[in-house]
C-alpha cells in the first residue's frame, strides 16, 4: 500500500468519526418508546472514542512513528505543547455554545495531548502496557476519588471559568468531565501504538480488524455476564436509593450512558459498558470499534479488483477529504447547531450538514489543501519547534576565550548540524 492510500484510510476513518459525532449531536437519541435510536446505538460514545484513538495516531505521525530520542526531545515537546494549547484555545472560543446540544471536546483534547507527551518517549510495547493499565486502573481509582473531587459543571469551558476557577476546570477536564482526559489517555495510547505499526501491511490491517472486533465483542459479552448473569444489575438497583440519581436517571445511564463517570455507590457500576461511562468495558469496547474500523478501511486499500477499487476510491474520497480537516469542520458544525440558522428538522438538518462537510472537504482539499485551522495549528507548531531547536544548539562556554594558536586560526569550523527534522 502506498503512503497516499494509507493516509486516505486514516483520514476516511476520521471522516466517519466526524459524521458519527454529528449524528449524535443532531439526531434524536431515543425513539417514541424510549429506546435508543439506531444512530445513537451505532455512534453514541464510539464516534468520540474513534477521534481520540486517531488523535493518538496523529501523535505517532508527528513524532516520526517511533520512540522519540533525547536529541529530538525539546522540539517534539514544544510542538505537542503548542498543538495542545492551540486546540484548547479553539475549544474555549466555543465555550459560549450549549453543552446540552454538543459538549465541546476540544479543551479535553488539549489536556489529553499534554498527558500523552511522556508516552512518546516510551518503547511501543510499554505504551501498550500503559494504555491497558489506564483502561483498567483509572476507572477503579476514580471510584475512590470521585466523592472527594469538585462536582463538575458539565458546561462547555469558557475563558472566564478558566480564570475564575482554574483548579476546578482542571479537575473537570482531567477527571470528572464528559471526556475525562486521564481515562481517555487509554485511547491515545492505543493510537500511538497503531501509528507506529507498518500500516501499509495487509497483515497489520487484518490484525487491527480482528483484534478490534475481538475487543469490542469481548467487552460487551463480559459486561453482559457481569450485569445480567452474575447479579451486577441487581446490586446497582439495590444501591440506587443511596445514589444522587433518581430512578429514571439511573435507567437513563444504564441505557444511554453517562457524562464521563458513573455513580460510586456500587462497584458493579464499573461493569457497565454504556456510552461515556469511562468504565473498563466502555474504554475497551469503544477502542475496539475504532481499531476495527481503521483496520477495515486499511484493508480496502489492498483491493485489487478494478471495479471494486474504483467504487472504494469514490466512496472514501469525500470522507477522507472531510477527515483531513476535522478541526475546522467540527468547529463549524458546533457553531451551526448553536446558531439561529439551524431551523431544520433533525433528519433534514443532519443530511444537509453531512453533504456540506463532504463537499467542503473535497473543494477545500482540491484548492487550498489543509483546512484553515489545521494550517494555522501546523504553522504554529512548526515555528515553535524550530525556535526551540535553534535555541538548543551549541552554546559558547563561559569563561575567558582559549588562547589563539596557529592551529586554531587555520582550522575551518564545521557547519553546525540542526536537530530539526
Amino acid at each position: 500500500m502506498s503512503e497516499r492510500k494509507r493516509l486516505v484510510a486514516i483520514d476516511a476513518t476520521r471522516g466517519i468519526a466526524l459524521v458519527g459525532m454529528m449524528a449524535v449531536h443532531s439526531l434524536y437519541e431515543s425513539t417514541e418508546s424510549g429506546a435508543p435510536t439506531l444512530s445513537f446505538t451505532v455512534f453514541g460514545g464510539r464516534a468520540a472514542a474513534a477521534f481520540a484513538v486517531l488523535a493518538g495516531v496523529t501523535i505517532a505521525f508527528l513524532t516520526g512513528r517511533r520512540r522519540v530520542g533525547a536529541a529530538d526531545a525539546r522540539g517534539q515537546i514544544a510542538a505537542l505543547v503548542t498543538r495542545a494549547l492551540a486546540i484548547t484555545v479553539v475549544g474555549l472560543v466555543l465555550g459560549y455554545t450549549d453543552a446540552s446540544i454538543a459538549a465541546v471536546i476540544l479543551p479535553y483534547y488539549g489536556v489529553m495531548f499534554l498527558l500523552a507527551i511522556p508516552l512518546v518517549f516510551l518503547p511501543t510495547w510499554l505504551v501498550g502496557v500503559v494504555g491497558a493499565a489506564l483502561a483498567g486502573g483509572v476507572p477503579v481509582l476514580m471510584h475512590y476519588w470521585l466523592p472527594h473531587l469538585p462536582k463538575p459543571t458539565l458546561l462547555n469551558p469558557t475563558w472566564s471559568y478558566l480564570f475564575e476557577h482554574p483548579l476546578s476546570l482542571l479537575s473537570e477536564l482531567t477527571l470528572t468531565g464528559e471526556y475525562p482526559a486521564l481515562s481517555w489517555l487509554a485511547y491515545l495510547a492505543a493510537g500511538i501504538v497503531i501509528g507506529r505499526l507498518k500500516l501499509s501491511s495487509v497483515k497489520v490491517a487484518a490484525a487491527l480488524l480482528t483484534s478490534g472486533v475481538v475487543m469490542a465483542v469481548s467487552a460487551a459479552v463480559v459486561s453482559s455476564l457481569l450485569l445480567n448473569r452474575w447479579g451486577g444489575l441487581l446490586h446497582i438497583w439495590l444501591a440506587q436509593k443511596e445514589s444522587f440519581l433518581t430512578t429514571a436517571e439511573t435507567a437513563d445511564v444504564l441505557r444511554f450512558g453517562a457524562d464521563g463517570t458513573v455513580p460510586t455507590e456500587s462497584w458493579w457500576w464499573l461493569a457497565v459498558d454504556s456510552p461515556h461511562t469511562s468504565t473498563p468495558p466502555d474504554l475497551v469496547g469503544t477502542t475496539g470499534t475504532a481499531v476495527a474500523l481503521l483496520g477495515a478501511l486499511l484493508l480496502l486499500g489492498h483491493v485489487t479488483q478494478r471495479h471494486v477499487r474504483r467504487v472504494v476510491r469514490i466512496v472514501l474520497a469525500p470522507l477522507a477529504a472531510a477527515g483531513s480537516m476535522t478541526l475546522t469542520l467540527y468547529t463549524v458544525h458546533v457553531m451551526f447547531i448553536n446558531s439561529d440558522y439551524d431551523t431544520y428538522d433533525a433528519v433534514v438538518g443532519y443530511f444537509l450538514q453531512v453533504c456540506a462537510v463532504l463537499l467542503i472537504g473535497l473543494a477545500w482539499r482540491a484548492t487550498a489543501g489543509k483546512g484553515p485551522l489545521e494550517a494555522l495549528v501546523s504553522f504554529l507548531c512548526t515555528r515553535v519547534r524550530r525556535l526551540v531547536t535553534r535555541s538548543s544548539g551549541p552554546r559558547v562556554p563561559d569563561g575567558p576565550p582559549p588562547p589563539i594558536s596557529a592551529v586554531t586560526v587555520l582550522r575551518v569550523p564545521e557547519p553546525a548540524k540542526s536537530s530539526d527534522r
